[in-house]
């Protein structure tokens, strides 16, 4: 049995699809479909139910999962004790978030208490953040996404909630606060699919029966700003992540459910490697000191 097709199969289904997976391990997606099939023909059974984008394991998929999880964290055991480099040994921390702006006191928190930290930031959505950090693409994730996948350790560090960005040549500029009904049939600017953002947004508005106008999807909650400030509709950000440009206006949203919050997560067995570990008591003290929770 080729042990890259069970890699591929485990990558794609901890990432829940294969557009996902091809993107975080840099491999094609045609080559991980490739290796997908070859795997199902060589057991005569399916793996994934396809639908869509996404994919869902089949009852066998899931049972194969189980047992390739455990392949996957002996072979990253493996990696991380050949690889001086990991989190923890030289001081390089892997950190995969939806937004820098969660991220970066913590990190500066951690520079100042110890006087020398090694970083890297991958700006992503929550579903992508979440899957880098099982598949070990990252050391810590910050996302606004809860999570009860059992093997994560995850932890709240901020509450925050949903505001609306509006050009300050908009009409409602004017004002300080919108319900709901006030989208209706107005365009908006919202993160890609997969952000959670999006989906608390989306879900209000459905629930509501209300029926927004055109849809922008954008890739950063950057290029949220600049296409509000550009004038294609009103944008949908963290009141957390608003900060200070003159060419927009921010106003509270009524009568409906738009609390969010943001949580740090790890590898369950990894939340007591050092850094690991200090990121997470840096991001409880933020939290005490700056009253965010």
């Amino acid at each position: 049995m080729n042990l890259t097709h069970i890699l591929a199969f485990h990558r794609v289904a901890a990432a829940g699809s294969f557009t996902h997976a091809a993107r975080l391990s840099g491999v094609s997606q045609p080559t991980l479909s490739g290796q997908v099939r070859d795997l199902e023909k060589l057991i005569g059974r399916r793996l994934f139910e396809r639908t869509g984008r996404r994919v869902r394991l089949t009852e066998t998929g899931a049972m194969l999962f189980a047992s390739t999880t455990r392949l996957s964290d002996a072979i990253a055991a493996v990696e991380r004790t050949l690889d001086g480099s990991h989190a923890g040994k030289a001081g390089a921390l892997r950190v995969s978030a939806d937004s820098a702006i969660h991220v970066l006191p913590v990190l500066g928190l951690m520079k100042r208490s110890s006087g020398e930290l090694n970083f890297t930031l991958r700006i992503s959505n929550s579903s992508e953040v979440t899957a880098q950090v099982i598949n070990e693409e990252a050391d810590i994730g910050v996302m606004a996404r809860p999570t009860t996948d059992p093997r994560l350790s995850s932890a709240k560090i901020r509450q925050d909630r949903l505001v609306l960005l509006v050009s300050q040549k908009d009409q409602l500029a004017a004002r300080k606060r919108v319900r709901l009904s006030d989208f209706g049939g107005r365009d908006l600017v919202v993160r890609e699919k997969g952000s959670i953002t999006r989906e608390v947004i989306e879900q209000q508005l459905e629930a509501a029966g209300i029926r927004p106008g055109q849809v922008f999807d954008v890739a950063t909650r950057e290029a949220v700003r600049e296409a509000v400030a550009a004038g294609f509709g009103a944008g949908v950000v963290f009141a957390s992540e608003v900060g200070t440009d003159t060419r927009l206006a921010t106003l509270a949203i009524q009568g409906a459910d738009l609390s969010v919050a943001e949580y740090a997560i790890c590898r369950i067995e990894r939340r007591r490697v050092p850094l690991i570990a200090q990121f997470f008591d840096a991001a409880s003290r933020l939290a005490v000191q700056n009253n965010w929770l």
